[in-house]
């Protein structure tokens, strides 16, 4: 995951993002920059996605 998708408005995406998929709380989409594979893996096991699809989630977001 490119981390310049998720430095630009993180809390106006992680607000998107929460909206959509109402399983996802504000500790799932906590991101520290460097930790993007971290976000993906929870975003992954709540949804019950695969790597590409919560990369996907998250990018199109």
């Amino acid at each position: 995951m490119n981390a310049d998708i998720l430095k630009g408005n993180w809390k106006e995406k992680k607000g998107k993002l929460k909206q959509k998929y109402a399983d996802l709380t504000d500790d799932d989409l906590q991101y520290a920059e460097g930790k993007e594979d971290e976000l993906v893996g929870r975003v992954q096991k709540k949804l019950g996605v695969g790597k590409d699809e919560a990369e996907k989630i998250i990018r199109d977001i």
